[in-house]
């Protein structure tokens, strides 16, 4: 569920602050697990494609750093795609002046993606490889995972990936979903678009292949959102642990997804009961 509603850009960012206790509760019926948490709503935990995926904290969700919709304040034509690195902002802007903003995280300084593209593949729970230029320039960091990482719970891209194209050619950027919860709202990845997973769900299901994505420059940013510019901090360079990868727990722990999957929670419908 997105909240809706129309206000200016100074606006946006008040109301935010004054929805905090829009939250849902998910109840545990196991006496043994932690006390119930309550997550904002749309951040709860999901299932999706054979995966129980984990509700997203409230301390990451606090103020700006949530999806909401509202009057679309921005300059990209109506049914695009509209990202604002210095701001972490990603805009899906409809037809009726309205848009859906997601918190994202973006590229490191100078690493990032601008200008325009259009998405012409998108894919839930894909693999990842690091790319040459990766290997080339942060062999530290992706050195020890260049034979690739198979679509699951261990993808960096998450629940799901946007590719972006320009001119025909893959960028090799990807709007995509993550469990680094803490990259939302700043700047730290390779140079890529990171959206809470429940947020790159909810975007996957909202468009379709073709849509065009601008990515604003340095001054767009500052002339169309100046109040959220430069939001956020630049994070160092994550390392993780090859064994949290390749060992044979991690995969016997993360089988491939199943994209026919039925969540065994969801409530069965009066036409589908056995008689």
């Amino acid at each position: 569920m997105t909240i809706s509603h129309t206000y200016s850009r100074r606006a946006f960012g008040a109301l935010m602050l004054g929805t905090t206790a829009a939250c849902a509760t998910v109840p545990s019926s196991n006496p043994d697990t932690p006390a119930p948490m309550d997550f904002v709503d749309g951040y709860g935990p999901f299932f999706d494609s054979g995966y129980n995926l984990q509700g997203i904290p409230p301390e990451f969700t606090q103020g700006i750093n949530r999806r909401m919709s509202g009057q679309y304040l921005g300059e990209a034509p109506a049914n695009s795609i509209d990202v604002d690195p210095y701001a972490k902002f990603l805009y899906h802007v409809k037809g009726d002046g309205t848009a859906v903003r997601y918190p994202v995280g973006v590229g490191r300084a100078g690493k990032s993606f601008s200008g325009n593209g259009v998405i012409q593949l998108k894919k839930k729970w894909p693999g990842w490889t690091p790319t040459a230029n990766m290997l080339r320039t942060e062999p530290d960091v992706y050195g020890p995972f260049r034979r690739g990482i198979p679509g699951g719970l261990r993808s960096p891209l998450g629940a799901a990936a946007l590719y972006l194209f320009r001119n025909g050619r893959d960028t090799y950027y990807r709007i995509h979903g993550t469990n680094d919860l803490g990259s939302i709202g700043n700047s730290g990845s390779a140079g890529c678009i990171r959206l809470f997973n429940q947020d790159i769900i909810h975007l996957y299901d909202a468009i379709e292949t073709g849509i065009k994505v601008h990515v604003r420059s340095e001054a767009e940013s500052l002339r169309v959102d100046p109040e959220n510019y430069l939001r956020g901090v630049e994070l160092p360079a994550k390392r993780v642990d090859p064994e949290l990868i390749y060992s044979e727990e991690a995969i016997a722990n993360d089988p491939p997804p199943d994209f026919d999957a039925v969540d065994p929670n969801a409530p069965i419908e009066e036409s589908n009961v056995p008689l």
